[in-house]
């Protein structure tokens, strides 16, 4: 078998539905497997898969064992040459394992694989693409010196901006939403170090992969969607998972001292304190109007009932839309796509390439009966359902 697809789950039914369905069309013609192992999770979402989708394989988890061991538990059963860790809070477009299976197998010395990932508005995240977190690239992430430096490689080496977000090349560490690799590296690595409940992990096996003389790359050529802030709730919780994840990389990999102990420490509590706050729910505004990307009329006039707003239909087969400017018009705007008669890679197109504050964006799934998206990287995901 090529490729097994591992997608660990918790508390998120409707994200992982709509991944799961994306996989499917990216492996259909492949030989590829899709092993999904829910970490206890209290939402239906094993019921749904189990309705949803009978024939793959479920495993599910009595207690929540955490990132790191029930992605080890999966790749444990895997049977594919090559494995890819994927967040349930994302939509991968049909040509992406091709694309990035083909280039895997053009690699020696092969490490791990990352790829272009974006938001659900639109917005590519840098953490796509990053570097080795020492002290020092640390310090610059934390006072954003980066940002005010991008092209300095003394300040730029937090997001590897030596590669543009459009340009394929080596990196040092990848993010765990999207990371393929051979599954043989997987276990001579002896998979995510369980000792770390989830947040550094990704860290922690990209640098062993480096370690190991292997060459971590990050691929442009596909974009994944990935909604985030789906799994977890940004809360006091959160910012302490967050800190003790950071602290463990450093205490593994770097030689302490005193200066390093209180820098880390103030600088992790300050850095965990911000994505917290910035992860507390604002006060949403409603959308003015909503363009729906489809050819049903049946399903606009249901829309339009369902969310007490008129719901026009762009008919995408006769329409050219040109930039953002046209549809939003100084309005706030929200465009459906109904993946009926929308690929999900054209979706995720037209999601990166129509990117404007005033835009929103959600995604009907094929053969589903709700709306998905993400309005905020910060913010949990709005799930409409359509009865």
């Amino acid at each position: 078998m090529q490729l097994s697809v591992i997608i660990l789950n918790y508390n998120v039914r409707y994200f992982l539905e709509q991944c799961v369905l994306s996989v499917q069309e990216a492996i259909s013609n492949l030989d590829a497997e899709i092993i999904v192992i829910d970490n206890n999770s209290d939402d239906d979402s094993c019921l749904m898969m189990q309705e949803r989708f009978p024939d793959v394989k479920l495993i599910e988890n009595k207690e929540n064992f955490g990132f790191p061991k029930g992605n080890n538990i999966a790749v444990d059963e895997a049977k594919g040459k090559y494995v890819c860790i994927l967040n349930p809070d994302t939509v991968v477009a049909e040509d992406t394992f091709t694309k990035i299976l083909a280039f895997a197998e053009r690699q020696t010395n092969l490490g791990i694989i990352g790829c272009k990932l974006i938001d659900g508005t639109g917005n590519f995240l840098p953490e796509s693409k990053r570097g080795i977190p020492t002290p020092w690239v640390a310090f610059t992430k934390f006072f954003g010196l980066y940002k005010i430096f991008p092209k300095s490689k003394l300040f730029n080496q937090y997001y590897a901006q030596h590669l543009d977000e459009n340009e394929t090349g080596e990196v040092e560490i990848l993010v765990g939403a999207f990371m393929l690799m051979e599954r043989d590296l997987y276990l001579n690595l002896k998979g995510f170090d369980e000792d770390c409940f989830m947040y550094a992990d990704d860290i922690d096996l990209s640098y062993r992969t480096l370690k190991m003389k292997k060459t971590n790359f990050y691929f442009h050529d596909t974009t994944v969607l990935h909604y985030k802030g789906e799994s977890t709730v940004k809360d006091e919780k959160y910012m302490k998972r967050f800190q003790e994840a950071m602290t463990f990389f450093y205490q593994k990999h770097f030689k302490k001292s005193l200066f390093f102990s209180v820098f880390i420490k103030v600088g992790i509590t300050f850095f965990s304190f911000i994505k917290m706050f910035r992860g507390k729910p604002k006060v949403k505004q409603l959308p003015d109007i909503y363009f729906l990307y489809s050819l049903n009329t049946e399903l606009s006039e249901k829309l339009t009932f369902i969310l007490k707003n008129k719901v026009v239909i762009f008919d995408f087969k006769k329409e050219k839309m040109v930039n953002s400017s046209q549809i939003s018009r100084g309005k706030r705007v929200e465009i459906i796509l109904d993946n009926h008669y929308v690929s999900f890679k054209k979706c995720i197109k037209i999601i990166e390439t129509l990117k404007d504050k005033s835009i929103t964006f959600k995604i009907l799934p094929k053969r589903a009966n709700f709306v998905i998206g993400s309005n905020s990287r910060n913010d949990r995901g709005q799930i409409i359902k359509i009865e």
